[in-house]
């Protein structure tokens, strides 16, 4: 294939963020009352927009939450980000080397995405190039971001790469018809890869990127 654009999800893809995220959401959940675990959160929550993951504690764990909880949630999270929050390790230089389009599309709110990407460094750098699940009707798993994202770039989903670190994503980059790379570099996966409806290649280094899109690219059946 020809790829032309390549989309990044942010939270465990750009940002290595997704462990900070886990521990706020556990530690203001458990305030309500409802003790649940990292492994849960990463098994259920991971790659899902804020509105869906109250929806799922709402639904599955049969507990309503205060009107003021995704406030205190994200200030609390976009506090400890202003300490805590790094790139994954390699992705500036892979962005630095890239000689297509690139764009994020997230399912965080245009706020959190925003101000992860000053801290990161690399708000200039995809400019208005950002897209999040607010701007369509269903977030991923459903392919509508992705979509998205593309026809606002102006590029065909034939020829766009997506790198995702959660199963909703990745499925949502198969619904779209898109290629996909699973990135497992991320300290919430370390190495694991997530379940996705069909193969996929993923990697833990950013160093190996390169190879693997210029295979990709090359059509190359190697594993």
């Amino acid at each position: 294939m020809s790829v032309e654009l390549v989309i990044f999800d942010c939270d465990g893809v750009l940002a290595d963020s997704e462990v900070i995220s886990a521990h706020v959401l556990i530690e203001e959940l458990a305030r309500e009352g409802i003790a649940i675990d990292f492994g849960y959160v990463r098994r259920h929550f991971l790659g899902r927009s804020f509105p869906t993951v109250a929806k799922m504690i709402r639904e599955d764990l049969d507990r309503p939450l205060p009107a003021d909880f995704e406030m205190r949630y994200r200030n609390r999270l976009l506090k400890r980000f202003e300490t805590e929050l790094r790139p994954t390790s390699g992705v500036v230089e892979v962005l630095d080397a890239l000689n297509v389009a690139a764009c994020v599309a997230t399912s965080s709110s245009p706020e959190r995405v925003s101000r992860t990407l000053e801290l990161l460094g690399l708000a200039a750098r995809f400019g208005p190039d950002v897209f999040t699940a607010s701007e369509v009707r269903h977030g991923k798993p459903a392919p509508d971001l992705f979509l998205h994202a593309a026809r606002r770039m102006g590029v065909p989903p034939a020829r766009t790469l997506v790198i995702e670190d959660s199963a909703p994503g990745l499925t949502a980059a198969g619904a779209a018809g898109m290629a996909a790379l699973a990135y497992t570099g991320g300290e919430h996966l370390q190495g694991q890869a997530p379940d996705a409806p069909f193969p996929v290649r993923f990697f833990d280094n950013w160093a190996d990127f390169p190879h693997l899109f210029e295979e990709l690219c090359q059509g190359s059946d190697a594993t």
